[in-house]
């Protein structure tokens, strides 16, 4: 037997709903950490500080965009809540740093490709220089992009803004490095295979420069997860020990061996057994004291990304989760650390850490509108059907059984043959099929039968329901019967690890919380992809393949009453990797913060508005010139003109239109 939620089962047994029982059924309060509430209106709210005194409520804003002629999709970025984050970090490291007397500091460093739009990075920059944090550039162009940025962000010297390079180099990338560091900047190239360490040795010597030198090594530990394949002595960048030693023998002969100064392992991604990575810290702790024995001149560990984001709320081994806070976290980071070393009588080594998903996932937050549903009904026009029937018999003519089988179905389901009856009905609505197939029943009856049985399943659920458990037989009935909420977004573009990756992403609606919600959906895109869906949803019990939505409503003038949808912890990756599937481009992005309260500030403002890409723009993406376009459209138009085809009042309307819709927002817009 499926058992219900307390919420559901709450709302048949009472027919009530309350805020606290949407709080629940979404697990807001699991996966919002503390940044996510709903006010007793029943609307969503972003506390980026986790003071309940000071927040932004989502439906608020976007009214207020709408009225500046923003619309949705719309990507919500929270300055004050990134900046939290980030001070939440640094004090977990910092406590466990005192608590465990420590004898060395700490820095986080951001890996920019989580998300490398000039906002983010730029905020990260500035607010690093206070947190001692830095950077991470992985690839040439990102490691223009951080030089840039930390030419704004602090001062040069070895006591500037850190900031590591990670990846594979090429001669020029090491020549850039080595010219950084004699500018002033704190700069450690990371060695991923040994030719890199030639190079280094190089252009070290053809500038006189004493370059900070990382080694990245190959753990015996592997990761768990998704990204387990970046750990172990398969993973796909370091050295083995054995160059390691090559490594410390090659330095020594060049009297470069005290320019060694950190040493890196990676043990993955979205980690979420803290067992796995306290054995990979173990690990690395004991083979930076060996090499500091042998007389390396290494001050700092830097133990890689990892730190992952409990998205589903679960706080538990599973993929979309993590076990650990992050205060459990940074103290068995420094105890691992710290235990090792004091055995081994080498001094602590400053700590660093790449952790950019825990540090900007919660950040970002995707508003999209709702288009429509597409849902199977749940009462059949009965009438409608018998009187087809009485029809079929006075012509003469033999009513197919199925038909039969199915009315009788649906006028004796009760509470206590519930089984028997869905039993019956699957049985005859395959036999109309067959029959359809054969060609010995009508379209207008196979629609009749399927209207029945997807009705009368609607009720044998709802009766199941409302008993608090659902037959174990039945348990694909709600995933069957769901609607299609078509949602104004692009999965591809937006979420691309839903679809890439499986990953989940918490999603509810932003308003409309005080209400109790009557359907079960799956999402679909705009785009013209059967895989532009989302069909899995984040539950801390179960794989959860149904969204518990609420009923679209009219509006008073007969239209279609605005709902909106919310997708939370969308800061790390999506926005970087999305694609331009069906040419949708970038959506809207804002940038929010809290008023200032010395100012008399009590509620939110806007700091920046970056526009969507526009039709033009994705299309010069793709090598299309615009241009060219217009003049073959124009041509094409007066050509009709001419013909008789189109008046000149049409080709008007039709060409204005064309350059409208060049200038306009990829996505649609009500």
């Amino acid at each position: 037997m499926a058992t219900l939620s307390t919420s559901g089962r709450s709302a048949f047994l009472h027919g009530q709903w309350s805020v606290g029982d949407s709080t629940a059924l979404y697990g807001v309060a699991d996966w919002g950490k503390g940044y996510v509430g709903v006010t007793n209106e029943g609307h969503i709210t972003v506390m980026p500080g986790k003071d309940p005194g000071r927040q932004i409520n989502l439906h608020e804003v976007i009214d207020g965009l709408r009225e500046r002629g923003i619309h949705t999709p719309v990507l919500l970025r929270f300055n004050d809540l990134l900046t939290h984050r980030l001070r939440e970090i640094r004090k977990a490291f910092d406590d466990a740093i005192t608590e465990q007397q420590y004898n060395a500091g700490y820095a986080c460093v951001y890996p920019i490709k989580v998300n490398q739009q000039r906002h983010v990075c730029e905020q990260i920059a500035s607010l690093g220089v206070e947190l001692g944090f830095g950077l991470e550039a992985g690839s040439k162009p990102e490691l223009l992009a951080v030089l840039g940025l930390s030419a704004t962000a602090g001062g040069p010297g070895v006591n500037g803004m850190p900031i590591i390079c990670n990846g594979f180099k090429d001669d020029e990338f090491i020549e850039t490095v080595t010219l950084a560091t004699k500018l002033g900047r704190n700069i450690i190239p990371v060695v991923e295979k040994f030719t890199e360490l030639e190079l280094i040795v190089k252009h070290a010597k053809a500038y006189g420069v004493r370059p900070r030198i990382g080694l990245r090594v190959k753990l015996s530990a592997r990761g768990a997860g998704r990204w387990e394949s970046s750990a172990g002595v398969r993973s796909k960048f370091g050295l083995f020990m054995s160059e390691v030693l090559k490594a410390v023998d090659y330095l020594k002969a060049h009297g470069m061996l005290d320019c060694l100064n950190l040493l890196h392992c990676h043990v993955g991604s979205q980690l979420y057994d803290i067992r796995v990575f306290k054995n990979a810290v173990n690990e690395l702790a004991h083979v930076y004291c060996e090499l500091k024995k042998l007389g390396a001149g290494l001050s700092m560990l830097d133990i890689g990304g990892g730190m992952g984001v409990d998205y589903d709320g679960s706080q538990s081994a599973c993929s979309s989760s993590i076990n650990y806070t992050v205060a459990e976290y940074a103290r068995d980071v420094v105890y691992r650390i710290k235990s090792v070393c004091d055995s081994a009588n080498v001094e602590h080594p400053m700590i660093v850490s790449e952790s950019g998903r825990a540090m900007v996932a919660y950040s970002s937050v995707l508003i999209v509108d709702v288009l429509g549903a597409s849902r199977f009904e749940s009462h059949p026009d009965l009438d409608a059907i018998e009187a087809m029937v009485r029809g079929e018999v006075a012509a003469g003519n033999e009513v197919p059984q199925p038909i039969l089988d199915l009315l009788d179905a649906y006028r004796s389901l009760t509470d206590r043959n519930i089984m028997e009856t869905y039993h019956d009905a699957t049985q005859a609505r395959d036999e109309a099929l067959s029959l359809f197939s054969l060609g010995y029943m009508t379209l207008a009856m196979r629609a009749a039968a399927e209207q029945i049985f997807w009705a009368l399943c609607h009720r044998i659920l709802e009766r199941a329901g409302k008993r608090g458990e659902i037959p174990d037989e039945l348990t694909a009935l709600p995933e069957l019967l769901s609607d299609i909420y078509f949602c104004n977004f692009s999965l591809f573009q937006s979420m691309p690890d839903s679809w890439a990756i499986d990953q989940l992403f918490p999603i509810c609606p932003i308003h409309r919380l005080n209400e109790q919600p009557t359907r079960q959906a799956i999402l679909a895109d705009i785009t013209c992809d059967s895989d532009g869906k989302v069909d899995h949803f984040v539950d801390k019990r179960e794989d959860k393949k149904t969204l518990e939505l609420h009923d679209l409503r009219t509006d008073e003038h007969g239209g279609s009453e605005p709902y909106y949808l919310g997708v939370f912890l969308l800061g790390a990756y999506q926005e970087i990797l999305g694609d331009l599937h069906n040419l949708l481009g970038d959506t809207h992005a804002v940038h929010l913060k809290l008023s200032d309260p010395a100012a008399g500030g009590t509620g939110w403002e806007i700091d920046e508005v970056i526009e969507g890409d526009t039709v033009e723009e994705v299309l010069s993406y793709v090598q299309y010139d615009v241009p060219d376009l217009k003049r073959a459209m124009r041509l094409d138009v007066e050509a009709a003109c001419r013909q008789g085809r189109l008046t000149l009042s049409e080709g008007k309307s039709l060409l204005k239109y064309y350059d409208d819709g060049l200038e306009g927002y990829t996505y649609l817009e009500g």
